[in-house]
């Protein structure tokens, strides 16, 4: 994580309103991003990243490069794995799972994860096709709010912290939500 990104996150923990549940994807960046943030969070196995499998660590030109009809087929078809890791169907379903399992009576909650992983849980509460999953922007630092409306999922897309923050609107602190801050690269 860049230095700039960690300013930009302690800058947007100060503006934060208070979570009574703060979790975090297992990554170092998420772990970073929630030091930066000043929460305690706990870790939630379920918000992993993508298994990227043989592409872990390789660039996205590198990939296009060296296996440009994988990369193809990967972006084009949800249920593509050229890597031998995780298929975005794959990542959708594990993430509607996890969104399916927190408890209605939950409350206000802070999920930092990876972009990846909020645009699966941005598939899901809109209902969307997990071809949709691509054609999601999730930019970095941005905070979307999930909220439970019997039985269905209304998203809000808050700010890109700490620009934003003072531009919208808090929420309600008695509005039950699932705020997800994607890291910065």
């Amino acid at each position: 994580m860049s230095q700039q990104g960690l300013r930009e996150a302690a800058a947007a923990g100060a503006a934060l309103p208070p979570y009574p549940l703060a979790i975090r994807a297992p990554s170092f960046r998420c772990a970073q991003i929630a030091d930066a943030l000043g929460l305690e969070s706990t870790l939630e196995p379920a918000l992993r990243d993508f298994d990227y499998g043989t592409w872990r660590g390789c660039t996205v030109d590198e990939v296009a490069t060296t296996d440009p009809h994988g990369f193809t087929a990967w972006l084009t078809d949800p249920d593509a794995a050229p890597h031998g890791g995780e298929s975005v169907r794959h990542l959708c379903h594990r993430i509607a799972n996890w969104l399916s399992s927190v408890p209605p009576d939950t409350g206000r909650a802070l999920a930092i994860a990876e972009p990846a992983v909020v645009r699966a849980l941005l598939v899901h509460a809109l209902s969307a096709p997990a071809r949709a999953f691509w054609h999601l922007d999730v930019p970095p630092l941005s905070a979307f709010s999930f909220t439970s409306r019997g039985g269905r999922w209304n998203v809000r897309y808050i700010a890109r912290w700490p620009l934003e923050q003072r531009a919208r609107p808090r929420h309600s602190l008695k509005e039950p939500a699932v705020v997800c801050a994607a890291p910065v690269p």
